[in-house]
């Protein structure tokens, strides 16, 4: 049998929230997304109910974080230009801030939140080559 088509591409991601359009005005005004599933270039954020019978039924119930120390196995991960104006933009618009930006050794800015379903989101600059240590 042969296999040549069966390399994948990465089609989406989904997240399980509370409250889906709650979820997608949060992400448009936090974020700066628009309606509907994210487009993130290659890939789509679909936002999913925490609890519907196709999935519970199929690969059992979602398991959200019950503490705030504690959180979800999945992180959201967004570039920007200016990472420090972007995590301002989303913690006046709800995020909960987590970590401010900071220059990491491997040549990005970084900070970290949390939307408002306890999904950890990291906010980072374009990658760039470190530079060149004397």
């Amino acid at each position: 049998m042969a296999t040549t088509n069966l390399c994948p591409a990465f089609a989406y991601t989904v997240v399980y929230v509370k409250d889906v359009a709650k979820s997608l005005d949060f992400y448009e005004k936090a974020f700066g997304y628009h309606m509907g599933k994210l487009d993130s270039g290659q890939t789509t954020i679909a936002f999913t109910p925490i609890h519907q019978r196709e999935t519970d039924k199929r690969s059992g119930a979602v398991q959200t974080p019950q503490t705030d120390g504690e959180r979800p196995p999945l992180e959201v991960c967004f570039a920007y230009a200016d990472v420090d104006a972007a995590y301002k933009r989303a913690v006046e618009n709800g995020a909960v801030a987590l970590s401010q930006p900071e220059d990491k050794e491997w040549g990005q800015r970084v900070g970290y939140v949390r939307d408002i379903d306890g999904i950890v989101v990291r906010m980072g600059s374009y990658v760039t080559k470190p530079a060149k240590q004397d």
